[in-house]
């Protein structure tokens, strides 16, 4: 049976094929790499459009940058579920944020379906909107789901986790549960540096089919050599996590090296109107 929104991945190296076997989960299968992205440019561009509307911020940036560098290197855009690669269709990016900028505040996951065509502000807009949803008090479908299965005895929830986790392995697990589930999408961002930290190496999720997670720091003077001297420049640090089943490591680092140019480069991509 079939994977909706994905297709199942055929013509693949023997070795490939027999990858999911030997590794069988996305945590021994991980690689961390780190990026350091030149953020003069990056500044400047949201200095230009902080007074814009809708208001154009560096999360926004980081989702449409990572989209566009999926839809230019689809391969990005595949991930491994009952031993078998699948191809996703469409490229969905969760990411994370909190719902006031204090300790004590709740933080909330967004997932969106990120159209190719789709224009940062169009981006900026919908972001905006659903924001309005889950910063309010409102209960959100996640939300309802969470407060019902935290009412479940352990005992019920761990086989109930174990049955969705069955039915997930042999593609029976109805869409129902994998529509509006945040771990079920292309990429996981969590942008640090909008609550002022630097950026850790996370973990990949076992649940779901996302295959990289994006932990951006905040922007912060670094030193680099320049010329053979030393100088100070600012510098937005991402750490990576990617799971080496999905595609080599050329295909993954042209990946991530488009996402760096994008972001290095916004007046280019997004020329503003």
């Amino acid at each position: 049976m079939g994977r909706q929104g994905s297709i199942l991945v055929k013509k693949l190296h023997r070795y490939r094929q027999l990858m999911p076997y030997l590794m069988p989960t996305r945590n021994e299968s991980v690689v961390y790499y780190d990026t350091y992205i030149k953020a003069e440019e990056l500044l400047r561009f949201l200095e230009s459009v902080k007074d814009s509307n809708p208001k154009i911020t560096l999360t926004h940036l980081l989702v449409k940058a990572c989209a566009m560098g999926m839809y230019q290197h689809p391969t990005m855009n595949q991930y491994i579920s009952g031993q078998r690669l699948y191809q996703k269709e469409t490229v969905e990016i969760s990411f994370s944020l909190k719902k006031e900028k204090v300790s004590h505040s709740p933080i909330k996951v967004l997932k969106m379906e990120i159209p190719q065509k789709e224009s940062l502000q169009e981006l900026s807009l919908r972001i905006q909107e659903r924001l309005g949803v889950e910063r309010s008090e409102k209960k959100t479908y996640t939300d309802k789901e969470i407060d019902y299965l935290s009412l479940l005895p352990r005992f019920l929830l761990r086989t109930l986790v174990k049955i969705v986790r069955a039915l997930d392995y042999y593609n029976l697990l109805p869409q129902a549960f994998i529509k509006n589930d945040p771990l079920y999408a292309s990429l996981f961002i969590a942008n640090l540096g909008s609550i002022g930290l630097d950026p850790g190496y996370h973990h990949l999720y076992e649940y779901g089919t996302i295959s990289i997670f994006c932990m951006a720091g905040k922007i912060k003077d670094m030193p680099i050599v320049e010329d053979g001297k030393i100088i100070a420049q600012k510098t937005l640090h991402i750490r990576w996590s990617y799971d080496e089943r999905i595609d080599d490591g050329m295909s993954s680092t042209n990946g991530i090296a488009t996402v760096v140019k994008i972001l290095e480069n916004p007046f280019e991509y997004f020329p503003l109107q």
